[in-house]
């Protein structure tokens, strides 16, 4: 018998109906020689540092680095029960082979192996990789299910990328955090795009504004512009001897040019849109299209591929056809040209983003409006990539006028091909499917001149303008410099450059606002105080795109079999030692640099947050650790405390900071109505709230 785990149990209830299984039980479906399961995402984790020893518990520079010999890994708290409902299936006498049909990816990989490791399973594992969930698609992976074996190196990457994380994220954060008294989260990818956030506004702030001035005729049916200069005096002459004189046409200039269609979606060019054309986040759009693929309107979107293999050239064909049907508008000249959109050569595990072939037969707008945006935009995608090229003229205007040039520019549309689709009914086809050819003079629409023609009594102005900043970074661009990071360093022989990997980078993003280094202000991040102070104390290895990216490219190599787990991961230990010896005391330029950025400042310091290591000080209702997002606090009138009518005082908690337990004296017993003494011992496991618990023994009363 087959036992089927899905990564997810809409995924293992979409895999039974393909099967015709229906008996459904707690945690599986079971019939007709088939068990389908799920894993319900991630089971398994990598456990915490003190899982690896007691002295961990506390944040000290002395037990740094960290680096597991043997490591463990730990359930998620709330999915234990599904991770026995598998066991038991897994250990089943009956079941003979385990099919992985979680997500077709690295983390789908992970999500099995340690599964599967967990319950020590030794039965052979077959592998369901698809890229559809629609039924046929279902139907013919598993007809040609793989050998598990095939995707052995895909899981070494896997698990050298969460090592990896782990490393770099609880070494360096509690390297940086005992050092500066502040939670500051580091990590192997989100510090060098924290980095980028970082250098843009710095950039930002730098800049000085300077003003410009640009003469302009105005010829009644189109205008045209001077020498642009920043000499205010100079453009005002240009305009007085411009002003009501003729315009005689010098040149008029045409270049035929052609705007070729864009390529399909991949995750990450379908996040940079729906971003600047919807204002979804990344990490939005990455759930509305997994909601999509799930519900097989959308092929698997997890892709770095823009292309699509060869043998899908009829379902393609297809899939356009029916999407023309739901446009059914006479206005639109096109035929599909979908040559250009094959190269297995450019197909790795997953094809790019199209609508499913069952999607373009159905309404769709009974979709959530979001998810309905998200597919709309990738439905259009595939008709303007297989639609003919934009051909236009590009106009170049040159005139005379009071002794000087004026220049005026516009196009000419010669073939309107994809960017006819731009705009046109229903409204999934509304959305921009690219960028402009250029600014808003190079896409003016000018009138057939032709040279010696002249314009009489002209009016002329001065244009008054500054030049601009950079832009901040918004979802969409900031994307695209963690694609494209690093790589004007690198070989250009190296199949990965960037930060992180299409299914990674939402993530990120959302971690750093979380955390507090980076906040939105409408589509722009923006870094915070706190942003740009890690930054500025963390070294350059843990901040370089650069280093970061060589990083990624390393794991690609492990997943094709080209260099071993063990040599990616001596390389991010021997890092991560290094730092942690060449930062054994804060650098005395950045002293009181995370100053302002703690909470609770009453009073002098009790001893150190067993959370963080930060300074913990007595306020009005409590006593607090500094750092504001540490969480670590112990409450005047806690429960514990107002039961045994003892109120904390600075020596106590100073004494439980220091050892963790306190003797008290005078101790009330609600039981008894007596007083007693006993052992205050503090157990901070990380909650909401630190709790509690008393022992007794020699020196304590019995209560």
């Amino acid at each position: 018998m087959n036992l089927i785990i899905a990564e997810k149990q809409s995924v293992g209830q979409a895999i039974a109906a393909v099967l015709g299984v229906k008996g459904r039980k707690d945690g599986y479906i079971e019939g007709g020689g088939y068990v389908i399961s799920w894993c319900a995402g991630h089971l398994l984790g990598l456990a915490q540092a003190d899982a690896y020893g007691e002295q961990y518990a506390k944040w000290r520079y002395a037990d740094l680095p960290i680096i597991p010999k043997v490591w463990k890994h730990e359930a998620a708290k709330d999915k234990g029960k599904q991770l026995k409902t598998l066991t038991e299936l897994m250990r089943r006498a009956d079941v003979d082979t385990v099919v992985n049909a979680c997500d077709a990816g690295r983390e789908g990989e992970l999500i099995f192996y340690l599964v599967y490791e967990h319950v020590k399973c030794k039965k052979p594992v077959k592998r369901l990789w698809i890229s559809s969930m629609e039924d046929a698609a279902i139907r013919a992976g598993l007809d040609n299910l793989k050998d598990g074996a095939e995707y052995d190196n895909l899981r070494d990457a896997a698990l050298c990328r969460e090592k990896a994380d782990w490393l770099v994220g609880i070494n360096m954060t509690r390297l940086f955090s005992v050092l500066y008294g502040q939670t500051l989260n580091t990590g192997r990818v989100q510090s060098p795009t924290l980095a980028m956030l970082v250098a843009r506004e710095a950039a930002i702030g730098a800049f000085v504004k300077e003003p410009f001035y640009t003469p302009v005729i105005d010829c009644g049916v189109f205008t045209a512009s001077g020498d642009r200069t920043t000499d205010k005096e100079s453009a005002e002459a240009v305009r007085a001897a411009a002003d009501g004189q003729a315009a005689a046409v010098v040149s008029v200039e045409k270049q035929r040019k052609t705007a070729a269609p864009p390529k399909l979606y991949d995750l990450t060019s379908l996040q940079r849109d729906a971003n600047r054309v919807l204002g979804f986040t990344a990490q939005q759009t990455l759930d509305y299209a997994q909601a999509l693929y799930e519900k097989k309107f959308i092929t698997y979107p997890r892709t770095d591929s823009r292309y699509l293999t060869g043998d899908m050239s009829e379902t393609v064909g297809n899939i356009i056809h029916n999407l023309m049907k739901k446009i059914g508008s006479a206005d639109i000249s096109y035929t599909p040209d979908t040559a250009r959109l094959f190269d297995s050569s450019k197909v790795s595990d997953h094809h790019a983003i199209i609508p499913t072939l069952e999607s373009a037969a159905k309404d769709m707008s009974v979709l959530p409006d979001s998810e309905y945006r998200v597919w709309g935009m990738i439905s259009a995608r595939l008709l303007c990539a297989s639609a003919s090229p934009h051909i236009y003229e590009a106009v170049k205007v040159s005139l005379s006028c009071g002794g000087f040039t004026f220049t005026a520019k516009g196009k000419i549309t010669i073939v309107g091909g994809w960017k006819e689709m731009d705009g046109t009914d229903p409204d999934w086809l509304k959305a921009r499917q690219g960028d402009n050819d250029g600014g808003d003079e190079e896409n003016a629409v000018l009138p057939d001149l032709a040279e010696g023609q002249v314009f009489e009594n002209v009016a002329a102005t001065v244009k008054e303008g500054c030049t601009s900043p950079p832009r901040r970074y918004t979802e969409d661009t900031l994307l695209a410099a963690m694609e494209s990071a690093g790589a004007d360093e690198t070989d250009s022989g190296v199949e990965r450059r960037g930060l992180g990997t299409p299914a990674t980078r939402a993530a990120i993003i959302e971690k750093l606002i979380k955390t507090g280094f980076v906040e939105r202000d409408k589509k722009n991040l923006i870094p915070t105080e706190k942003g740009k102070n890690l930054i500025t104390v963390l070294p350059e290895p843990l901040k370089s795109p650069l280093l970061t990216s060589e990083w990624e490219n390393r794991l690609l190599r492990v997943e094709h079999g080209e260099l071993s787990g063990e040599s990616f991961i001596s390389g991010i230990t021997a890092m991560t030692a290094e730092i942690v010896k060449s930062n054994d005391a804060p650098k005395p330029e950045f002293a009181g640099l995370f100053a302002k950025s703690g909470s609770k400042k009453a009073g002098a310091s009790l001893g150190a947050c067993p959370r963080c290591g930060a300074p913990v000080r007595e306020g009005g209702r409590g006593f607090f650790c500094d750092t504001r997002d540490c969480g670590f606090k112990i409450w005047k009138e806690s429960k514990f405390f107002t039961s045994k009518r003892k109120a904390p005082d600075a020596a106590l908690v100073s004494a439980l900071l220091k050892d963790g337990r306190c003797a008290a004296a005078g101790l009330y017993s609600e039981k008894t109505g007596k007083t007693y003494d006993a052992v205050i011992v503090m157990e901070d496991t990380g909650g909401k709230f630190v709790n509690f618990k008393l022992e007794f023994g020699k020196g304590g009363a019995k209560q």
